[in-house]
């Protein structure tokens, strides 16, 4: 522990898996994922939803939160907000009501612990066409296959993508392309 580094800096990756992991099931995080013009610090993929996750530490103030919850808001299906003590009081301020929150204290034993202060609720501004862009093309091409179309090898990515979206269901489309994340 170094004297005088902020809490939230030195909370372990590992327990805070272990709590995503047991509030919200199944999950695989991938880290450092580009979100538009922004980058998300973690994406969280549950059999059923993609979430898109915030973290602010004690040091870090809100003056790009604005334009990072643009960005998460145009791809994720629900996105939670990770902020430590010192911005739990104001933080609901800085986030959409949608938004899900999670505060980490210092415990008695000087471990981290969460707190679900708000759950997310669905996105009303997540858009298909930013989600599936997620994907690799070789899961896009696992989801062409499962859906009975041809790999389309001489078109683009973008066209796949369209493709998808446009000829596959959502309630269909989205439960297997997070199975080909998972993988």
């Amino acid at each position: 522990m170094i004297p005088g580094e902020p809490f939230m800096t030195r909370i372990s990756g590992t327990l805070f898996l272990i709590f995503l992991e047991e509030t919200y099931g199944k999950a695989r995080i991938l880290e450092e994922k580009r979100t538009g013009s922004a980058r998300a610090d973690a994406v969280m993929i549950t059999p059923k939803i993609l979430y898109g996750i915030e973290i602010k530490s004690d040091a870090d103030t809100y003056a790009r939160l604005g334009k990072q919850a643009k960005n998460y808001d145009w791809y994720y299906d629900r996105n939670i907000l990770v902020a430590g003590t010192s911005h739990a009081a104001h933080v609901k301020e800085h986030v959409p009501e949608w938004w899900g929150i999670i505060t980490v204290e210092r415990s008695e034993n000087g471990e981290a612990d969460f707190y679900v202060l708000r759950e997310a609720d669905a996105n009303p501004k997540v858009q298909d066409k930013r989600k599936i862009s997620i994907l690799w093309r070789t899961e896009l091409n696992r989801l062409l296959e499962k859906n009975g179309f041809p790999k389309y090898k001489d078109k683009s990515k973008l066209f796949v993508q369209d493709k998808l979206i446009e000829s596959v269901p959502g309630d269909i489309l989205w439960p297997q392309a997070y199975e080909e994340l998972f993988e």
